[in-house]
């Protein structure tokens, strides 16, 4: 249904700013979003059990939580951004035709956020029921990726809107899609597995005012990286062979560029996976991180094969205006200075 693919916007810039931006930053948003999710889990696990020092590594996750939800929230909102720029034309039919459960995204992280906060606030008072508060907040989290996923895979198949002749409501989703249950459950598992080496990492903060318990986090973080890393690797394996031929075979030599992130890839969670295993945390996530951009790499290659039948950004045109770009850098190095001191405010006084 190709007249329902509107003409795409001229640009300010060329096109490779937008992308450069976009990748940038993806990544960033990625690992908060990931450190959210495996702190959420681990907190939910650690509550449950009836260990003091399962209870004391709960309340700190807690504390923590809601702020790892702000960032990866704010470092959210610039890639979707660049996303819209570059792809504004498929990215805005795709969230009208789910349009009713894409506008319910903002309602429901409010109310997850909300819970997040009296868990942190209420953890002695709510006891176990507090177990119950943060579950639902992961739920509607684990929603959210969900209807994310929709939208991202809904935006790739033009051919498949016309669906909306029959269906007006703003309810489609793309369930249809073979790669949507793979793809949402790479997002969602390994970002799970990537939390758990966070909680790892934030373990050994902890270990400055408390080593037992610093130690605790560590090592139930790092169980739950290696566990669902082995998982994930099944799940990125079925997500690959999900895939169309042509966008599978960008990734076994059709491009070079692809196929190479490819490879890398495979060498860095080898060596992720041991450098976990004996338990170098700072090497592990150093190279997690590294990971995680180029999976995102990996991920605009596929993209961009599923619409190159469509549309490429190259076929931006540009109308000269430099001005926002600049405004958007200035702005971008502010706000990072900003954060990375609010962030030294808040830690510091814990470090005494």
């Amino acid at each position: 249904m190709l007249s329902m693919l509107p003409a795409p916007d001229s640009i300010p810039t060329s096109w490779g700013y937008f992308q450069f931006f976009l990748l940038l930053t993806f990544p960033l948003h990625l690992l908060f979003m990931n450190a959210l999710l495996g702190s959420s889990v681990l907190a939910i696990a650690a509550h449950l059990q009836a260990s003091q020092k399962s209870k004391a590594l709960a309340y700190e996750l807690a504390k923590v939580i809601p702020l790892l939800i702000a960032l990866a929230v704010n470092f959210g909102v610039a890639p979707f951004l660049f996303l819209q720029v570059l792809y504004g034309q498929h990215i805005y039919v795709s969230s009208i035709l789910m349009g009713l459960f894409w506008i319910m995204i903002i309602p429901t992280l409010i109310v997850a956020y909300y819970a997040t906060y009296w868990y942190d606030f209420k953890f002695i008072t709510l006891g176990r029921n507090g177990v119950w508060v943060l579950s639902f907040a992961l739920l509607c989290f684990l929603g959210i990726g969900f209807l994310l996923s929709n939208n991202m895979t809904l935006m790739l198949h033009p051919e498949a809107w016309g669906a909306y002749l029959s269906n007006a409501s703003g309810t489609l989703l793309n369930t249809q899609d073979v790669t949507l249950w793979p793809r949402y459950l790479h997002f969602m598992v390994g970002g799970t597995a990537a939390g758990g080496l966070f909680v790892a990492l934030y373990g050994r903060f902890l270990a400055r005012k408390d080593a037992s318990l610093g130690a605790y986090a560590s090592a139930i973080g790092m169980k739950l990286f290696l566990t669902l890393t082995v998982v994930q690797i099944a799940i990125g394996t079925w997500f690959l062979l999900a895939l169309p031929k042509a966008q599978m075979l960008l990734f076994m030599g059709r491009n070079g560029l692809a196929t190479l992130c490819f490879v890398v890839a495979l060498l860095l969670i080898a060596i992720t996976l041991f450098a976990a295993f004996k338990q170098k945390v700072y090497l592990a996530a150093t190279l997690l991180a590294g990971l995680v951009y180029l999976m995102v790499f990996m991920r605009d290659f596929v993209r961009r094969g599923y619409l190159e039948e469509y549309f490429s950004p190259e076929m931006l045109k540009v109308v000269p205006e430099y001005s926002p770009l600049i405004f958007f850098i200035v702005t971008l190095v502010v706000g990072l200075s900003l954060i990375l001191w609010m962030l030294r405010m808040a830690f510091t006084p814990l470090l005494k």
